[in-house]
């Protein structure tokens, strides 16, 4: 399969289903001889912005080298899925007009519906406060206010937000038609 070089950066809630969607899109794509790289945010944290906490300065910072690193790759043809929180919107933005080529998708699911498929228990974890600063409970989530693709993981299957996100980037170009 023909392609350009995009990022796709999916957004939201911890528990909202974004390395769900992001894994299942890359095996669609790999199976079609798309290159690709997966940037997760809970492994970037471990690799390339160890040391950072969870300050919004430190938050900026890591979003901010995930998209550093999804710019090289975009530009030398290499869709990148990016699965990561990245609460801010104007950091979100900040990348959107640096990269250029750049695909939001809100991962979209109520607070309620992630915390109960928090098998982490990160969420209860923060409601006693052992988690300070955690993105939903005690620090702010700024969803996307005109994501290019908004995928309700409450209310789809994942195939279908799979789906959306696959016809998406062919209507923007970024792969030919199946």
């Amino acid at each position: 399969m023909k392609h350009r070089g995009v990022t796709v950066w999916f957004t939201g809630l911890s528990g909202a289903g974004k390395t769900t969607i992001t894994k299942a899109v890359a095996e669609k794509l790999t199976s079609q001889g798309c290159k690709l790289e997966i940037l997760d945010g809970d492994i970037v944290r471990e690799n390339l912005t160890k040391g950072l906490g969870f300050s919004k300065e430190d938050r900026d910072i890591n979003v901010r080298r995930i998209g550093f690193v999804s710019h090289l790759l975009t530009r030398n043809g290499v869709i990148v899925l990016v699965s990561a929180i990245s609460p801010y919107r104007a950091v979100r933005e900040e990348l959107k007009e640096k990269i250029g080529d750049f695909v939001e998708v809100f991962v979209n699911a109520p607070l309620n519906v992630c915390e109960d498929r928090d098998v982490k228990g990160l969420y209860k974890k923060a409601r006693t406060g052992e988690i300070p600063q955690f993105t939903g409970v005690s620090d702010p989530y700024e969803p996307p206010t005109n994501p290019t693709l908004e995928c309700r993981t409450d209310l789809e299957e994942e195939e279908e937000s799979v789906t959306k996100v696959l016809k998406t980037l062919e209507e923007l170009g970024y792969l030919d038609p199946a």
